[in-house]
């Protein structure tokens, strides 16, 4: 890194997405165990999210180049409007017939409490390794939109997609962020695993508990279907883990899906805190708003 980086054009939407309290947590019917798979990633941010925070504000009084500083600010005022809204919705999760969630949220502050006291490498690399995979997930669920998303409730595909939109603003910035304190290898490698591994440990308890209270659990159909999209999340998602593991590996390298494009322009025209909703009853989900 040197003094002159350029920073990365980071916007910091404050969408106050509105959930409806009649939505249902099944928000695709077609897709019953893949609505679950998203709720459990969901409850897992806002415990993940602010230890991201935490991490990269601690790690930004180390940073002197100002172009990196101003894009760790982007980085921190972007994922702290995810977890807020992430967090109105697992409330409602909890709501809607699901309380014993709550004893995996217990179970997630206290764990990331305690990786919150590990060294700061470790934390700037676990940061570094969970973004990484977020390019993935970004790149899987956009390509495939109409099929996950065709026919689900519009706040919820809206709500996910601009997640992952952002994710993409700011996908180099935990990378850069490690690079300018550390740029050891085999740390940040590591870093990919755990990252990666610690918060897919969470999210699978989360659906699965949310499964089994459904009765979905030991149908061996919805078994086999949550194993069918599993596979589909780690075959696509595990691909750009494998090769972001490359020793010349940099995230400006990896090529953003244009309809993320196509999303920030449609949102640029948008009045302030317009909520950005998809029309999912459009086979193709356009980047438009209602």
């Amino acid at each position: 890194m040197t003094a002159t980086t350029k920073p990365h054009d980071i916007v910091v939407r404050r969408i106050p997405f509105a959930f409806d309290e009649r939505i249902d947590p099944v928000w695709n019917p077609a897709k019953p165990e893949w609505s679950h798979m998203v709720n459990g990633a969901s409850l897992t941010m806002p415990y993940l999210e602010p230890f991201l925070i935490r991490t990269a504000r601690e790690a930004m009084a180390q940073v002197e180049d100002p172009g990196l500083k101003e894009d760790i600010r982007g980085f921190i005022a972007q994922e702290g409007q995810h977890y807020q809204n992430h967090r109105r919705y697992n409330e409602l999760l909890k709501a809607k017939g699901y309380p014993e969630l709550a004893d995996v949220e217990a179970e997630m502050e206290a764990d990331f409490a305690r990786i919150q006291e590990k060294p700061l490498r470790w934390r700037v690399a676990y940061t570094a390794g969970f973004e990484t995979m977020t390019m993935g997930i970004t790149e899987w669920l956009i390509t495939n939109r109409r099929d996950l998303f065709g026919g689900a409730d519009p706040a919820v595909t809206s709500f996910v997609l601009w997640h992952m939109v952002e994710e993409t603003e700011h996908k180099t910035v935990a990378f850069d962020l490690y690079k300018a304190l550390y740029d050891d290898y085999w740390p940040r490698v590591w870093g990919i695993v755990c990252g990666s591994l610690h918060v897919m440990k969470y999210s699978r308890k989360a659906y699965v508990l949310m499964l089994k209270k459904d009765g979905r659990w030991r149908d061996w159909r919805s078994r086999l279907r949550t194993m069918r999209m599993g596979a589909a999340f780690l075959i696509n998602v595990g691909r750009l883990l494998v090769g972001s593991m490359r020793p010349g590996h940099h995230p400006d390298r990896v090529s953003d899906p244009d309809w993320v494009r196509q999303w920030t322009e449609a949102y640029a025209g948008l009045p302030a805190q317009h909520i950005p909703l998809l029309d999912t009853a459009d086979p193709d989900i356009p980047a438009r708003f209602a």
